[in-house]
């Protein structure tokens, strides 16, 4: 069986982490954590600019490895906690630098959906890599408009956690 990739994408805070580990138990499947969060909590600080392509790399390489680790289980669906246009996206807005943007998105292609989680509820820092509301705001926009932009199906998620977690089974399930 092949495992379909779902990326569960979304500003900071909009409890990312929280929804794909909910799905893995629900579905089941097969969760796979950000490596940004694992980076940074390592190091102890936030990325570079020169270091977004290894990031961005790194994710898709450990998503590979899930990926087949997922099929080899049985496991139907692959949890993808962000997706690489999610590091493209802040290397452009932090950095300047949109080079990221077009590999991430040729990425991005292979997932089955996409669910864009809304930043409905109230920010809290949950880390170090945290900007604020106004900029989980803006990057929001800014993901839905490239999404959009590249025609890419992204399927909204909001409202309190069992509120989010029905619409994603639902959505998933449906197809």
């Amino acid at each position: 069986m092949t495992a379909q990739r779902i990326a569960v994408v979304g500003a900071e805070c909009v409890r990312k982490t929280s929804l794909c580990q909910e799905l893995a138990q629900q579905l089941p499947g097969h969760w796979l954590p950000e490596y940004l969060r694992e980076y940074c909590d390592r190091l102890g600080r936030t990325p570079r600019p020169e270091e977004q392509l290894h990031i961005l790399h790194t994710q898709i390489e450990l998503e590979a490895q899930a990926h087949c680790r997922a099929a080899e289980q049985g496991m139907r669906w692959l949890l993808c906690d962000s997706a690489p246009i999610v590091t493209a996206l802040y290397s452009r807005m932090l950095f300047q630098d949109p080079t990221l943007i077009e590999p991430a998105l040729q990425h991005h292609r292979h997932y089955r959906a996409t669910l864009l989680l809304q930043p409905d509820l109230p920010w809290m820092a949950d880390g170090i890599q945290r900007d604020g509301p106004d900029v989980r705001a803006q990057f929001h926009r800014s993901l839905t408009e490239l999404l959009q932009t590249a025609g890419i199906q992204a399927h909204p998620i909001g409202g309190s956690g069992p509120t989010r977690l029905q619409q994603a089974l639902g959505l998933l399930r449906a197809g």
